[in-house]
């Protein structure tokens, strides 16, 4: 049996990478899944089952040809979370997410790896609309969707998340990509 290659693009911003998983991403991944932080997307998850949500990014990409990428700071290679876009079986409509280690939190880690995966969205796939899913009571990221100029446009009631903010992001036109 061969092994099946997806080739998952490298973002560069000033301070940070986009680039693919590594298995050595795993450990920190687990460690945010394993707390309470993550209730606002599904967590929190046992090591099995974060394992197979890193899995399933991993297959977004085969299956759609985009996705989340690991966001590394540049300076130290820490991986910082994840952001990327996201639009599995259910979902509301083609997504930009991001995920933020607490390391990360408040830095503006999350809106300049965004901002990247947007650009990507509009410039590279020719996207002419996106959404954030957002959790109502996930305020850090409702701030962080209002500075990327996104407008509130209604709720989606997701089978397993429950109600979801969708959050509106700006078209192509409106942006600088």
């Amino acid at each position: 049996m061969s092994a099946h290659t997806v080739t998952i693009p490298r973002l560069e911003t000033k301070r940070f990478l986009l680039r693919e998983y590594r298995e050595s991403d795993f450990d920190d991944f687990t460690a945010f899944y394993d707390t309470e932080r993550s209730r606002f997307i599904g967590g929190p998850l046992t090591r099995e089952m974060a394992w197979r949500g890193l899995a399933a990014h991993l297959g977004h990409w085969a299956l759609r040809g985009y996705g989340f990428w690991a966001v590394e700071d540049k300076a130290s290679g820490q991986f910082c979370g994840h952001v990327g876009l996201w639009f599995p079986e259910g979902w509301y409509a083609p997504e930009i997410g991001w995920v933020m280690m607490q390391h990360a939190e408040g830095r503006g880690v999350a809106q300049e790896a965004a901002l990247a995966a947007r650009a990507h969205a509009y410039g590279t796939l020719g996207w002419q609309t996106a959404v954030s899913m957002i959790d109502p009571a996930n305020i850090r990221s409702i701030r962080l969707a209002e500075r990327l100029g996104c407008s509130f446009e209604g709720v989606f009631d997701h089978s397993r998340l429950g109600p979801m903010q969708i959050w509106r992001h700006p078209p192509p036109a409106a942006v600088t990509i």
